[in-house]
């Protein structure tokens, strides 16, 4: 309290304040959603180096994304008022394990200006290692056994130590010894190197891990709950000497197990650090009091957590919509009917998110949306980055860089086409392995013998000797002014522009590209190769856009909305049918579902379907509520209207959950019908119709009609649907 008015102290609760004032000591706070841990992390930053004389290049700050990282260092320079952060390490954990290796590369055996693998790199030097290897792809996929080296390294485990029970084990070994040849032959590493090469650097180089130690005397940590085991041992490594480790994290929004996140480093934290101060933030300030005691109705029934209780001041509240649909048309149809009502209160379509568990539920999304002319991004599309022609351009911009490097000589050689094709390449390829050198080097050679006659052995000449002006330009010219002599030598302009207009959009990509290269004009190739490897889709959303946003659940983490839908909450989707099996991955599945609740402000509704056809088997049993639902309170709930005034009885209740069929009722003659052929009706979301076709299936009656505005056929649930007969005339 003796802080109270300090200006850096006056906007924090007082959960807050105790966590920003506390000693250099290890500290872990537990924070909740919404309840500004970024805030707390900043202000903790700028108490040290004001309040406890901290200086600033002693400090190492780590977030999850680079986004996170800008918003920081923005927030720090904005309280501070001046540039004294500048020295400080601020950034994500594999740029920080980057800048570090750049510095420690010879020790690795790389050159500082090594290359850093992104996974469409890295699968593509897997397919060579399947093939090099006579593995059938269909059997052995290439995606599979990368996963299963990433995973490997998260644990920090070498091919020597990767434990074999069973002969696909012995294949893993096999394709990752070389695969990490094939990434050192091209003078690379993936993003999982980054992290496992440092924290070996740490463990193995005693007079290495005493100069970092120094380096970085005070190390904090956003979203600790998502680190893996070589993170970890990384901050341990740092730590353990001044033991002034501050983490932020909370086990319930620990979502990323399948990527190596082990939310048991917060255990493992208490045990290597007993002194740890532990500081609980349970204020949000970000949902309503109904939308936050609907999720921790949710989240409270995991093992092993923190308990917390999450308040908000703010008053008030709508209550938390359950909805069914038929199937997945008539749940797209509904969602987006519901934003339409929602713009018209005054809401934006940057308000609105739709989230899901799978990308495959997107499609009926979607479509509804451009049926109904509503502009939508869909996050986990295409990146920016991942398009052909920026891969092609990057492409060029690598190679330059590392001459050396087989997968971007493979993609560039015929971009654009140039005639060479896969019986010239072999000659180069043939001529590398005689020579035990790069694809690069090998045309070099074959160039020099005289021996390129025709005209695609001409053309790789050409191609040659371009690179080797581009090599010549690479330290002399700005990475702009690089790619704008790559783009006029090889006419790339011409070859995008094709007249088309997904042909003007690709330029149109490509000039963003230019773009952004022009505003960071002073850094360096490397830098800006090393930069674009490292972003994440999320560094990569616009906050200007105004459009709805459609995204998975995993990709929900840090943003937020004034309304959210989460859809297909129905078992097999969430909890996923891959999960049901092991309690622990249920338990990852709920906590999925808490961060998708906890990132609604103001309104949140929830949606599952009787039947869902893209799972293939349309027609066959109904879909069942996810179990989780049931734990939701009945006074946090909003029933639909339809069942309200018409006094319908739902098929289930939160009171009567069970894995029973959808209707146990006794047998009872079958009343009669409420609609027939031929009908008019009125739909609230849909309009006007006429009924096609009125049956039972089981004891409910189920209503065929078709609907003008080109909504076109949808079938419905009598019970279920608000619509009602028309007066005949």
């Amino acid at each position: 309290m003796e802080y109270e008015n300090h200006p850096l102290l006056r906007v924090l609760n007082a959960q807050q304040r105790a966590a920003v004032t506390a000693s250099l000591g290890p500290a872990l706070v537990i924070a909740g959603p919404g309840s500004g841990k970024t805030r707390v992390l900043t202000h903790r930053i700028a108490w040290m180096l004001s309040e406890l004389d901290v200086a600033p290049w002693h400090v190492l700050a780590v977030t999850f994304t680079n986004k996170a990282a800008r918003e920081m260092r923005h927030r720090l320079d904005r309280m501070l008022g001046d540039t004294s952060t500048r020295p400080m390490t601020l950034g994500t954990f594999h740029a920080t394990c980057a800048r570090i290796l750049r510095r420690e590369a010879e020790v690795l055996g790389l050159s500082p200006n090594y290359l850093i693998f992104d996974t469409d790199d890295q699968l593509t030097v897997m397919k060579q290692v399947v093939a090099d290897m006579g593995l059938d792809d269909k059997r052995y996929r290439p995606r599979s056994l990368l996963n299963a080296v990433s995973s490997a390294k998260n644990e920090l485990l070498t091919p020597e130590h990767y434990p074999v029970r069973t002969y696909y084990d012995e294949i893993v070994v096999r394709a990752y010894v070389s695969y990490q040849e094939g990434l050192r032959k091209n003078d690379g590493l993936d993003f999982d190197d980054l992290l496992m090469e440092t924290a070996r650097l740490l463990q193995t180089d005693e007079a290495l891990r005493d100069r970092y130690r120094d380096r970085f005397r005070y190390v904090l940590v956003d979203e600790f709950q998502d680190t893996n085991i070589a993170q970890y041992v990384i901050l341990k490594q740092l730590a353990l000497g001044h033991r002034s480790l501050y983490v932020v994290a909370d086990e319930d929004q620990s979502i990323y197990s399948w990527r190596g996140a082990d939310c048991r480093n917060i255990t493992r934290l208490r045990e290597d650090f007993p002194e740890v101060h532990e500081f609980l933030l349970e204020e949000n300030y970000r949902s309503t009091q109904v939308i936050l005691d609907g999720a921790q109705a949710i989240i409270a029934q995991n093992p092993d957590r923190t308990s917390k209780y999450l308040f908000t001041t703010k008053s008030g509240g709508y209550p938390v919509v359950l909805h069914e649909a038929y199937d997945e048309q008539e749940e797209a149809d509904y969602i987006v009917l519901e934003t339409q009502r929602l713009l018209r209160t005054g809401y934006k379509q940057s308000d609105v998110a739709v989230m899901y568990r799978t990308n495959a539920q997107s499609r009926a999304l979607e479509e509804s949306f451009i049926r109904h002319n509503i502009p939508y991004r869909l996050i986990g599309a295409t990146r920016f980055y991942s398009r052909k022609e920026i891969k092609d351009v990057l492409g060029f911009l690598r190679f330059m860089l590392n001459p050396d490097d087989d997968v971007s000589f493979m993609r560039v050689v015929n971009v654009p086409p140039r005639g060479i094709g896969a019986g010239t390449v072999g000659k180069v390829a043939a001529e590398a392995q005689r020579l035990g050198t790069s694809l690069y080097r090998g045309l070099v050679s074959l160039v020099r013998s005289g021996t390129l006659r025709s005209r695609a052995e001409r053309a790789l000449t050409s191609f040659a000797a371009l690179v080797h002006q581009w090599t010549v330009l690479r330290d002399e010219l700005s990475v702009a002014r690089l790619i704008d002599r790559v783009l006029a030598d090889i006419n790339f302009e011409s070859y995008v522009r094709d007249g088309s207009d997904k042909g003007e959009s690709r330029w149109e990509n490509v000039m963003a590209l230019r773009a952004v290269v022009a505003e960071a004009s002073t850094v360096s190739l490397v830098d800006f190769l090393t930069d674009v490897a490292l972003v994440a889709d999320v560094d990569e959303l616009a906050d200007e856009v105004d459009a709805v946003t459609l995204l998975t659940l995993h990709g929900a983490k840090g943003l937020e909305y004034r309304v959210v839908f989460l859809a297909g909450l129905e078992e097999g989707l969430l909890p996923h049918s891959r999960s049901v099996d092991s309690p622990s991955e249920v338990a990852e599945e709920r906590r999925l579902l808490y961060v998708g609740m906890t990132r609604a402000e103001e309104r949140l509704y929830l949606t599952y379907a009787f039947r869902r056809g893209w799972r293939g088997y349309r027609g066959s049993e109904p879909s069942a509520p996810s179990r989780f639902l049931k734990d939701l309170p009945a006074e946090v709930l909003k029933q639909p209207e339809d069942r309200q005034h018409r006094g319908a009885k739902p098929s289930w209740s939160v009171t009567s959950w069970g894995t029973q069929s959808r209707d146990q009722r006794t047998a009872e003659p079958l009343p009669e019908l409420r609609f027939k052929t031929g009908q008019r009706v009125k739909h609230t979301y849909y309009g006007e119709g006429m009924v096609l076709e009125s049956e039972y299936e089981g004891r409910q009656e189920m209503v065929t009609v078709v609907f003008g505005n080109g909504i076109g056929v949808k079938k419905l649930l009598s019970h279920m649907a608000p619509m009602e007969p028309l007066p005949q005339h």
